[in-house]
């Protein structure tokens, strides 16, 4: 089993769904938590099933808010050695109906709040010679989906970031990766499924299985998937995995 006594994890975006899963997931290999989002309350809630945890309120896309949750983290548990940023958000629309507030916003969540969060914790892990940075970007980032391509567009970003930045910090004894996980079962993804409801009229039986079908498998990805491949990339044995986009999809990818 990994270890991660001695460790503190941040986690953009950590109070439900894939966030939530890797707080509990690395917390329950011994490291300290904080979780990290816009809605303080659903925070708060798991940082008290935690035995070592923290809640702090951050927008992900405002450098201020960012450097201001690193130091307060700190504060409470020392230097963040593992940072996951996995704030996001992912509407749709047909391009031609995409305005400009949907494209900006789109890029500030999934593109701008991942690299603010790797850049602020740099600054302590090169101090230190050890990190982890670990993208929850998507398989979006690795192929073309309809109807969302602002959130396509930024990550497909992240991964170019996940890929420039390992380079950069190779011989400090940090890694960077990203995981790309197929449609999960989440909140976000059942904010989808409705939006098909809405727009076409399916029941929900059907419109969860024209997501479905895009799994070989035939199945929904579990958040507690996400977490383990994110425990596992946390671990020595990972040690040398860096600069990767690993697909935790079924096989779409």
């Amino acid at each position: 089993m990994t270890d991660l006594n001695g460790q503190h994890a941040l986690i953009t975006g950590g109070g439900t769904g894939v966030g939530a899963a890797i707080a509990r997931c690395l917390s329950e290999a011994g490291a300290a938590i904080t979780v990290a989002g816009r809605r303080l309350a659903p925070l708060q809630d798991l940082a008290k099933q935690l035995p070592k945890a923290q809640a702090i309120q951050c927008d992900v896309t405002d450098e201020g808010s960012v450097a201001a949750l690193f130091a307060a983290a700190a504060e409470t548990f020392g230097p963040v050695t593992i940072a996951v940023a996995n704030a996001g958000a992912a509407k749709s629309a047909p391009v031609g109906k995409t305005d400009m507030a949907l494209w900006q916003s789109s890029l500030a969540v999934n593109l701008t709040g991942a690299f603010l969060t790797a850049r602020e914790a740099l600054a302590s892990m090169r101090d230190s010679k050890q990190g982890r940075i670990i993208f929850i970007a998507s398989t979006a980032g690795l192929k073309g989906y309809a109807y969302v391509a602002p959130y396509c567009a930024a990550k497909h970003g992240v991964i170019g970031l996940t890929k420039a930045l390992a380079l950069e910090v190779a011989k400090e004894g940090i890694t960077v990766n990203a995981i790309c996980p197929g449609f999960t079962e989440t909140p976000l993804l059942q904010n989808s499924i409705k939006n098909i409801m809405e727009k076409t009229g399916r029941d929900e039986d059907a419109a969860r299985a024209s997501l479905l079908k895009t799994n070989p498998q035939g199945r929904f990805i579990q958040p507690e998937e996400v977490a383990e491949t994110t425990l596992w990339l946390c671990s020595d044995q990972a040690r040398s995995i860096t600069g990767q986009a690993i697909s935790v999809s079924g096989g779409e990818t």
